[in-house]
């Protein structure tokens, strides 16, 4: 298995003198949160407003677009190309972390990469599924908006278990990876 456990060459030089490296840049930060806020946002107000709903959806719709951009042309730790591993990596990275022996990775882990992917995925699928019953064709359409709802909990069952991947990871390695997300910097070794 290939996983990235120690910073490269590139890292090493960028590392801060408090013995950090810089992994995510202010782009995946800020993406990160804002959607951590919309989402709550357009799910809470779901069946309560829909001027708060459809703004929230559209802004998560552009987010989402920007993200994915970002994943071709991006800083090295955002680009797909560096977290996106096959099927069997991510099965035997989780092997590892259900018994706590998984390698620390610098970036995303192989299971942290296929989150991500998944959760792309039911966002854009919420998304479309959302602008959809705004048109004539779906307006009103029982089994769009149950399509909808249905992405929504599955999305939010993925946040369950990023919430509880990255507890595990973070007690794993003795790091606190939610504050990574707000620094930017993760310890070099």
């Amino acid at each position: 298995m290939e996983i990235i456990a120690k910073p490269d060459q590139a890292d090493a030089a960028a590392s801060g003198a408090d013995g950090t490296v810089k992994v995510w840049d202010l782009f995946v930060r800020i993406f990160h949160w804002s959607l951590v806020v919309l989402f709550v946002a357009a799910f809470l107000s779901g069946d309560e407003s829909d001027r708060i709903h459809l703004t929230a959806g559209y802004a998560i719709a552009g987010l989402v677009a920007m993200r994915i951009v970002w994943g071709f042309i991006g800083s090295k730790y955002a680009r797909f190309s560096d977290f996106v591993k096959g099927p069997g990596e991510v099965w035997r990275f989780l092997m590892l972390s259900m018994r706590l022996k998984a390698p620390r990775v610098i970036g995303h882990n192989p299971a942290g990469g296929a989150m991500i992917i998944a959760l792309l995925a039911m966002l854009v699928g919420l998304s479309v599924t959302g602008f959809l019953m705004t048109t004539d064709a779906f307006w009103d359409s029982k089994a769009m908006e149950e399509a909808h709802e249905i992405l929504a909990y599955v999305t939010l069952g993925l946040v369950g278990l990023h919430i509880a991947g990255v507890i595990v990871a973070g007690i794993e390695h003795g790091e606190n990876l939610a504050r990574s997300m707000v620094t930017g910097r993760k310890r070099a070794s």
